[in-house]
């Protein structure tokens, strides 16, 4: 889709969805190294190009039955069922065909995630959800995030003796801006699912001068572990702008795996 909104106007982004018309029939998290993990994918379709389509139960890391119960189901990873669970699982489901209309089944319990019936599994504070909804929160709040152009930016990660550029190597630090006018707002995504990463991340030269600060709007860790958070890049903390061999870019310190942060030249 190139660097312009305009192109991602009619693209819709989508991770889970009730079909999954090619490949395997599950949700994102059912196979997730964290209960939060999802907020990866998430953040990719808030604050990428495109039109983002949250699915139901995506933001409570819905993620079909127990693993304990998987082995006794010959259809697991092939049957929609797997992606379509009520989130207000009932006790028995409504009876096949026309009678379903009148009746349920009462020889069948109801299907609920995560194996239930009878419950309901809508949790304000599931690690996903509350992540999800602050990420949301901030796009609403900065025009860049859903208006501005988007560049990949390329990483350097000193302790490996990396220098920038576009790597591509799995589960490190991903970097990229979205700039509108002379706002640039750079999203920090750790990739790994079970370990911290930082990195240098390049930013653009022409719009924040050495030594100027960008502020830290967003970091899903914080959000997540009120009061209590006491790791790197809190909200409101700032990074000076650094120079390496003509190069501008911001140092991000470690951060917990699958977390996201924003910083901005104007907060």
């Amino acid at each position: 889709m190139g660097s312009h909104r305009n192109i991602g106007r009619r693209h819709v982004s989508i991770l889970d969805d009730h079909d999954h018309v090619f490949g395997e029939k599950i949700r994102f998290s059912s196979e997730a190294a964290s209960d939060h993990q999802v907020i990866a994918g998430v953040a990719l379709q808030l604050f990428t190009l495109g039109v983002p389509c949250i699915y139901a139960g995506t933001e409570q890391a819905l993620a079909g039955p127990e693993p304990s119960e998987r082995r006794w189901l010959p259809d697991w990873k092939k049957s929609d069922r797997y992606l379509r669970e009520a989130m207000f699982g009932p006790e028995h489901p409504r009876q096949s065909g026309v009678a379903g209309l009148q009746a349920l089944d009462q020889n069948l319990p109801g299907f609920g995630p995560f194996g239930t019936a009878g419950a309901h599994c809508f949790e304000p504070n599931h690690p996903a959800y509350v992540r999800i909804k602050a990420m949301a929160a901030i796009r609403k709040q900065f025009p860049v995030l859903r208006l501005g152009r988007q560049y990949l930016r390329p990483i350097a990660i000193p302790f490996l003796n990396l220098p920038f550029g576009d790597h591509g190597r799995s589960g490190e630090i991903i970097g990229w801006s979205r700039v509108l006018d002379d706002e640039e707002a750079v999203c920090v995504l750790n990739s790994h699912g079970t370990d911290n990463r930082g990195a240098r991340v390049l930013v653009d030269a022409n719009l924040n001068a050495i030594e100027s600060l960008m502020t830290v709007i967003l970091n899903t860790a914080e959000v997540a572990n009120l009061p209590g958070y006491t790791g790197p890049h809190k909200v409101g903390s700032t990074v000076s702008v650094q120079q390496q061999d003509g190069t501008a870019y911001v140092e991000i310190q470690p951060i917990s795996a699958s977390e996201f942060l924003i910083l901005t030249n104007y907060p």
